[in-house]
């Protein structure tokens, strides 16, 4: 009777164990919002630094890092040249200019080192001097926020670019944008950035906040978005760009949003099996998406946990076969 009694605690303790192990696993992947919005213990804090202040695929200069020496050292001014080698393509009419239809596809450029040899092929000069509007390289948010992490970390400043919807173009809407992340040392805080916003810009849509340190609710991150529109706080079809829109475009934010926190800065219509619209995301990939928007939706998301979830889930990353 003991044995038969030991053996049943003892099958009894093994089934709590793996019960025990089953839901730990799936909290994980659900929303554990306390561990994500814990502060960083000094070594993962200098960990974190570290790697946001080293280049990425994206965004290593490459063979044009000279261009960097003299350039200033204070974000305001960087982001000042950054607008000056840069025209966004949906902004030149506020410039006074038209892009010609064959320079339109110059926003296929998916890293810097390729950027600054376009720049440098339309004008010459240092980055430095502002071009003229058409002297400019044709771009758009993702590549002046992929420039500016560039330049910041050539300063030994960290940096990330983040992807998601500004509340500032159209009003009542979430329009598709990219900014950029700097951390501020004095402050110990990260300082999001619009660096596409110039004096012409800023007129034209009416702004009133300062672009260089943006208030809370101007730019939703794709884990944000995500989160309000499953909780019904948020139309899915308020956000987008153009006739795109719907929970499957914030998905898809959310996804690149997810990659840029690992230093991979797609270009905003790449995308993965995870993104596409024609699928719908089964039960297991909603329970994914829902952990990465948890971990991403916060103002200083867990880096140990994101770089361990991107390395650990192919689903989350780009397909082999793309190439930077």
């Amino acid at each position: 009777m003991k044995n038969i009694c030991t053996g049943r605690w003892a099958g009894a303790f093994s089934v709590a164990c793996l019960l025990i192990f089953s839901l730990s696993s799936c909290w994980m992947l659900t929303r554990g919002r306390s561990i994500m919005r814990a502060q960083h213990p000094p070594e993962q804090a200098h960990d974190m630094l570290k790697y946001y202040a080293a280049q990425g695929i994206i965004t290593d200069p490459g063979k044009y890092t000279y261009l960097y020496e003299n350039l200033p050292s204070d974000v305001p001014s960087l982001c000042a040249v950054v607008r000056g080698v840069m025209l966004h393509i949906f902004m030149a009419d506020k410039y006074g200019v038209t892009i010609p239809e064959e320079r339109k596809q110059e926003v296929q450029l998916r890293t810097v080192e390729r950027m600054l040899g376009k720049i440098m092929e339309l004008d010459g000069q240092p980055l430095t001097v502002a071009r003229e509007p058409l002297k400019r390289m044709v771009g758009n948010c993702r590549d002046h926020t992929a420039l500016l992490c560039s330049m910041l970390k050539y300063k030994g400043i960290p940096a990330r670019a983040r992807c998601g919807f500004a509340t500032y173009f159209i009003p009542g809407r979430y329009v598709d944008h990219w900014v950029c992340e700097y951390w501020n040392a004095q402050q110990r805080r990260w300082v999001r950035v619009d660096p596409q916003l110039d004096e012409v810009q800023i007129k034209a849509l009416g702004i009133t906040f300062n672009p260089l340190d943006l208030a809370q609710g101007t730019f939703v991150s794709g884990g944000e978005a995500w989160n309000m529109c499953r909780a019904g706080k948020l139309d899915p079809d308020l956000c987008g760009i153009f006739d795109m829109k719907g929970l499957w475009f914030v998905r898809g934010d959310l996804v690149r949003d997810f990659m840029a926190l690992n230093r991979v800065e797609v270009l905003p219509w790449d995308c993965n099996d995870l993104m596409r619209r024609e699928r719908e995301p089964g039960f297991e990939e909603h329970r994914l998406l829902d952990a990465i928007a948890d971990m991403t939706a916060v103002r200083d998301p867990s880096f140990r946990i994101i770089r361990s979830f991107y390395d650990s889930r192919q689903s989350l990353r780009m397909p082999e076969e793309w190439k930077p």
